[in-house]
């Protein structure tokens, strides 16, 4: 297990640009793997981006492909959700997640959760 927590959400207007992240405590993430999802108003956590720990892999969400960019500073022990041409259905509660799979977009392969950071995206 690790502690994560996420910071960076905040209100954006369409077309904009967030940077979220999330800094792990208790453990060094140098060797797990980091995803972000998302969790629509309403509706189910939905998988956003993967990034593996070595070699560095890096897997997207077709809504999101083009858009956003996952990266990681083992140094910082932070990962990183950079978001470009936000759109109103960005809009969700961000959560980082940890895992020990080489790179997976699976919630049941992630065992740690950070708490969640909103971003809204408004029209």
């Amino acid at each position: 297990q690790v502690q994560l927590v996420e910071s960076g959400g905040g209100l954006v207007q369409a077309g904009g640009s967030l940077r979220v992240s999330c800094t792990a405590s208790t453990r060094r993430i140098s060797t797990l793997s980091m995803g972000w999802f998302r969790q629509p108003p309403g509706k189910e956590r939905e998988f956003v981006a993967a990034i593996s720990w070595s070699p560095t892999i890096t897997r997207y969400a077709d809504s999101v492909k083009g858009r956003f960019t996952i990266s990681r500073d083992n140094a910082k022990n932070t990962v990183y959700l950079q978001m470009n041409s936000l759109k109103p259905e960005d809009t969700a509660v961000y959560y980082c997640a940890a895992s020990v799979s080489l790179i997976s977009n699976k919630v049941p392969d992630f065992g740690s959760w950070g708490q969640g950071t909103q971003v809204t995206v408004s029209s």
